[in-house]
């Protein structure tokens, strides 16, 4: 079956000129650096990693909301353009997006019935008597009592324009969502709430999530697959149990090790990395985490290592896990 969303050696490249002496000079910004993946109708993937590692310009790419410098996004087995023509009005009806600020999301001038309805509108989707009844049937499924219709955004809580926000997305029945950050800005009460939401309407209209966040017991909750982004590369993918339960690549060591936990008193010791990450602008050859890593050797500063399949549902980017079989891994058993 072919995948509904494909990602393919995808790279997001800027031209800056920065200050250098009495002048300046120019530099590449590697934003997103030739990650691939790929996300199933219903299923949800999780995209996790430090700000500024490009998860959000991931997701701009991914919606065609800015233009690749290399790769292409399949999406239906159609190619995302990142031109806004036809073809990509046609696509972009299907891929919606939630974002991490909800009241930045909402205009403010406008009642929010009204914005919920702006995607049928704008599509030219059947009559106007339709529309409002679809509306409403969707916005009182997704919690939303009729007497918060007419009332602005400022009128609402977090959570509620979180809710606004995701039935202006899934009115027009998308098979895809991006979800940028969408519960973190939200309290902690109200973030569970929201993602028993999500994953309610995902089992109720088999919709598919790209779920972008820092919030790693978030992503593991809601995550069949997880992917973990360090400037601008994937460094690893694999389920959420294999992921948190033994995460192979350094880097996802010791983001694991951070979860804090309640009931495990004794667990592992949590790995501090050293030294803070590199300047994006003067990165040296080879890996991109060498600088960081207890484990770099000579070849990991000359040579970029690439994601290596582990098994059919893992994979990793480090010289030092892809030539060996799972299990028999140096760099897990050194830190457990």
């Amino acid at each position: 079956m072919t995948p509904l969303l494909q990602v393919q050696n995808l790279a997001k490249h800027y031209a800056v000129r920065i200050p250098d002496g009495l002048g300046h000079r120019r530099a590449t910004l590697r934003a997103v650096d030739g990650i691939s993946f790929s996300l199933s109708a219903g299923q949800t993937l999780g995209l996790v990693g430090e700000s500024g590692c490009g998860k959000t310009t991931t997701a701009r790419l991914v919606l065609g909301l800015m233009q690749a410098t290399q790769g292409r996004v399949l999406f239906e087995g159609q190619s995302v353009p990142s031109t806004r023509d036809a073809t990509w009005r046609d696509l972009r009806q299907r891929m919606q997006m939630v974002y991490q600020n909800p009241l930045g999301a909402l205009d403010r001038r406008l009642p929010v019935i009204t914005q919920v309805l702006e995607p049928l509108r704008i599509h030219h989707r059947s009559d106007p008597l339709e529309h409002m009844e679809q509306a409403q049937a969707l916005m009182a499924s997704l919690g939303l009592a009729k007497s918060l219709w007419s009332r602005y955004p400022h009128e609402l809580s977090g959570g509620q324009r979180q809710r606004v926000v995701l039935s202006r997305a899934l009115i027009l029945k998308p098979s895809l969502l991006v979800c940028d950050e969408p519960v973190s800005a939200l309290d902690v009460s109200i973030q569970a709430q929201v993602i028993n939401l999500l994953q309610d309407v995902q089992e109720l209209m088999g919709v598919a999530y790209l779920f972008i966040s820092h919030d790693l017991k978030v992503v593991r909750q809601v995550s069949d697959q997880v992917a973990v982004m360090y400037l601008g590369q994937i460094v690893e993918q694999a389920p959420p149990a294999q992921l948190f339960s033994e995460p192979l690549h350094p880097y996802s060591q010791a983001l694991v090790s951070a979860i804090p936990s309640l009931w495990n008193r004794q667990q592992k010791t949590k790995i501090v990395l050293q030294g803070e990450p590199p300047n994006p602008l003067s990165l040296q050859s080879g890996c991109v985490f060498q600088q960081r890593c207890p484990y770099a050797e000579d070849r990991c500063r000359e040579q970029s290592p690439i994601l290596t399949p582990l098994t059919s549902e893992r994979q990793v980017a480090c010289h030092m896990l892809a030539q060996k079989p799972q299990g028999q891994n140096t760099l897990v058993e050194s830190c457990s």
